[in-house]
């Protein structure tokens, strides 16, 4: 059977237009432990931004789920007009890692599909998870689209796309023996090539400390246009992550591209450091999640967060940019990009 590659399915950029966004509703209490309540003011304004842009897709469990998910989510001033619910369990709110692939073929028969990666929850960290590796299928089934198995682990915040054949992901994580250990990196790339329709991969070796993920590209370096990634760097040498994200610098210096144009870097800084009941935890604004029309930063209330705005708004001059608090989300070891899965046009 054909690839979705070999078809002429790709997976778009994340800044390309969206249909919707697709989340799936915070429930899990193991994963907030002592204050699951404190994220829903801040996950409901992230779902309030998104619904004015675009539909927003929240898998819930049953009504009453959704009940909850409504009050809140109108409390916020979300536009519940703009909200589709769809009765999908999960064991958790990871959609950018459980929730499907999209890729696209435009002015096909058939113009976009799902492709549903297996999915162990980071290396089998944290059953169970099968309902959460159910979910792309539920959702081929909820939109009519065809379903593609790969038949390996991988998750969404794993990679990242430039929109124009390349993917960017790291060697800790998709090398990680807790994933797909029978592979090699040959054998991982060409299941990127086959299964996301992308030309070529670009590797950098770290992720950030506290990231449970094992480092997920999402927390460090992201693309914002075809030729340009943000990158994130510690200012502070003394900091544990200098010297990691130092590495993933010298990297991306000396990345080309298919065209054979080079890399174009901005650096953006690390928050201070984040500590909640003694763990360092993998606060990141690179874990923005670019919508239409807007990009949503978290924000640390820490001194660097206006100007890691800044940086981000120059590099999106036809978006909002949007900062949201999320010292609390973050007890959950992600965000907003972590949170949330786009579907494309």
């Amino acid at each position: 059977m054909a690839t979705p590659g070999q078809l002429g399915y790709y997976f778009p950029a994340e800044f390309a237009p969206h249909r919707a966004t697709w989340l799936s509703w915070p429930h899990k209490e193991a994963s907030w432990p002592g204050k699951i309540d404190a994220i829903y003011p801040s996950y409901s304004r992230f779902v309030r931004e998104l619904s004015r842009h675009e539909r927003v897709c929240i898998n819930v469990r049953d009504e009453a789920m959704k009940a909850f998910a409504l009050g809140y989510l109108r409390e916020a001033g979300a536009d519940p007009e703009q909200v589709d619910f769809f009765f999908h369990p999960t064991n958790d709110a990871w959609c950018r890692d459980h929730g499907p692939a999209f890729l696209v073929n435009p002015g096909t028969a058939q113009p976009k599909i799902i492709v549903d990666w297996a999915y162990n929850a980071w290396g089998g960290k944290y059953p169970p998870f099968d309902l959460d590796d159910l979910i792309p299928t539920l959702v081929g089934k909820a939109l009519d689209l065809p379903v593609y198995y790969p038949g390996i682990v991988m998750e969404g915040g794993s990679v990242d796309f430039n929109g124009n054949k390349t993917l960017i992901t790291s060697t800790c994580c998709l090398l990680n023996k807790n994933r797909n250990p029978s592979l090699d990196r040959g054998q991982i790339e060409n299941f990127l090539v086959d299964y996301y329709g992308v030309e070529q991969v670009l590797w950098v070796k770290e992720g950030i400390i506290g990231d449970d993920t094992d480092g997920h590209i999402d927390d460090t370096v992201r693309f914002v246009n075809e030729d340009t990634v943000l990158a994130v760097v510690e200012e502070d040498r003394q900091d544990e992550n200098y010297s990691l994200l130092q590495d993933n610098l010298r990297d991306l210096s000396t990345m080309r591209l298919l065209n054979g144009k080079q890399l174009t870097v901005v650096e953006l800084p690390m928050p201070d450091p984040v500590i909640y009941e003694g763990h360092r935890l993998p606060a990141s604004y690179a874990n923005f999640y670019i919508a239409n029309g807007v990009v949503i930063v978290p924000t640390f209330r820490c001194g660097k967060d206006e100007k890691a705005l800044r940086i981000i708004a120059d590099c999106f001059p036809g978006r909002e940019v949007v900062g949201i608090d999320s010292t609390d989300i973050i007890w959950g070891l992600g965000s907003f990009h972590c949170l949330s899965q786009q579907e494309p046009l």
